[in-house]
């Protein structure tokens, strides 16, 4: 389930209330889904009930308690808790992450339309190359420029290729071990690692939709760390004489549809996703 789906189910559950006659509001035109600041907190959050409170009169915790009953019954939800003034914090079913998986895994990488984006100019192709003088547009006021030629975990063009090319990596040992990729262990996307890494993914759709090359590259930021902290976590490829298991095949579904994320995001900032670095 994308951000773009669960906003659509949240609205869809505020309406059904509203007919019911169990909340006296009008339904909003939108409802906006976002990652919490702080883990352990859901996949996902939503401000709904406050906004419908205002029209209602009501507190906003029974109305988030309205919508929580309802919104937990929907499919592909796993719970809703209530948060602060009545925030609903959403944790999807495994399940749901199955599904965005297999549908990273089937869109061709780099499939998207380049943005269009300043010509970094002579001087600065010479003095960074064309990778690092596209990045380095995607920053206020040239920051860090000559961090980005430097090959280390602070320098985020670095992170976010080096990703790629880990998760290339990983398919290409997968391959000599025997084994390819297969999205189908729901509890392994239920594990805590993986929460902010298939948030990220997740959101990529709704980040490409927006065609603002700055975000895409806080985006692209953001889900390299995520999955350079995720497989730190856990096992990818099997160790020793193990022998490939279907949580092997779900992580490596995982590693490959992060790549594909990446690779597309790199090629619409015209910059090169390596398969080795």
């Amino acid at each position: 389930m994308t951000p773009a789906e669960l906003s659509r189910t949240v609205l869809h559950t505020v309406q059904c209330a509203v007919e019911a006659d169990e909340l006296p509001a009008a339904v909003p035109t939108r409802v906006t889904v976002r990652v919490p600041p702080r883990p352990g907190c859901g996949d996902f959050a939503t401000n709904v009930a406050l906004r419908v409170a205002q029209d209602t009169g009501r507190p906003a915790r029974e109305v988030a308690e309205v919508l929580r009953k309802r919104l937990a019954a929907e499919p592909g939800i796993a719970g809703v808790e209530i948060a602060g003034p009545g925030f609903l914090n959403i944790t999807l079913e495994g399940i749901s992450y199955v599904r965005l998986v297999r549908e990273l895994l089937s869109a061709p990488p780099a499939a998207t339309e380049p943005l269009p984006l300043p010509d970094p100019g002579p001087a600065l192709l010479a003095r960074l190359g064309s990778d690092a003088a596209r990045w380095s547009l995607l920053w206020p006021a040239g920051a860090g420029r000559a961090e980005l030629l430097v090959q280390r975990d602070s320098n985020p063009l670095f992170r976010v290729r080096y990703a790629h090319a880990r998760t290339q990596q990983l398919l290409r040992n997968a391959r000599d071990l025997g084994f390819r990729s297969e999205a189908a262990e729901p509890a392994e996307y239920e594990r805590p690692a993986a929460g902010p890494l298939l948030a990220a993914l997740a959101d990529h759709p709704r980040v490409t939709a927006a065609r603002d090359p700055e975000r895409l590259a806080r985006h692209l930021d953001r889900t390299a760390g995520a999955f350079l902290t995720w497989q730190r976590d856990g096992d990818v490829l099997p160790r020793g004489d193990e022998k490939p298991s279907a949580v092997h095949r779900a992580r490596l579904a995982l590693a490959e549809a992060t790549g594909n994320v990446l690779a597309d995001g790199l090629h619409q900032l015209g910059i090169t996703a390596p398969a080795h670095l």
